[in-house]
């Protein structure tokens, strides 16, 4: 009789371990926590402030949407603060390493001939000088993080950016 008992507690006791062990996966694999949401919302923001600084050609807007995207982003790669995928972290660093070069450029632009050339992307548009030096940088940025944002929360608004004029 006291076999059976321990057996059953046995039982109990491995049952909740798989339990919580399998909602620490579930948890890893999924949205995240709600401090991770807020952390989204977060970089939800500051994609559209740095969006919208960038296209009016506003540098130390830029530079400052820059400094404050940094270390969320920077916190988001890191997986420690946050419960994030792996491919969301990745994102997180390639922004983050995009934000710093960007930043590093624009504080000093003679180093604009070390800007890493990045391929164009084409569904955003170029940026207005004196920030088209570093515009392929920070187009790649705002499309790594609205990808973050996209794992972070399911999907991404759009970026606010102006729609090109066509040429007639």
């Amino acid at each position: 009789m006291l076999g059976k008992f321990a057996r059953i507690i046995a039982v109990a006791v491995a049952g909740s371990v798989l339990a919580v062990s399998g909602a620490g996966v579930a948890a890893a694999g999924g949205k995240g926590t709600s401090s991770t949401q807020a952390a989204a919302e977060q970089v939800l923001q500051l994609r559209d402030q740095l969006a919208r600084a960038a296209y009016a050609g506003d540098v130390p807007a830029t530079q400052r949407s820059l400094g404050q995207m940094s270390p969320v982003l920077g916190d988001l790669a890191a997986g420690q603060k946050y419960t994030i995928q792996s491919d969301a972290q990745q994102a997180a660093a390639t922004g983050n390493d995009y934000a710093a070069e960007a930043s590093r450029v624009l504080a000093d632009p003679s180093k604009a001939g070390e800007v890493r050339q990045l391929p164009p992307v084409p569904d955003i548009p170029d940026l207005p000088p004196p920030l088209n030096i570093v515009s392929n940088l920070l187009k790649n940025l705002l499309k790594t993080v609205t990808s973050l944002l996209a794992s972070l929360l399911g999907s991404a608004p759009p970026l606010p950016v102006p729609v090109p004029v066509p040429v007639a």
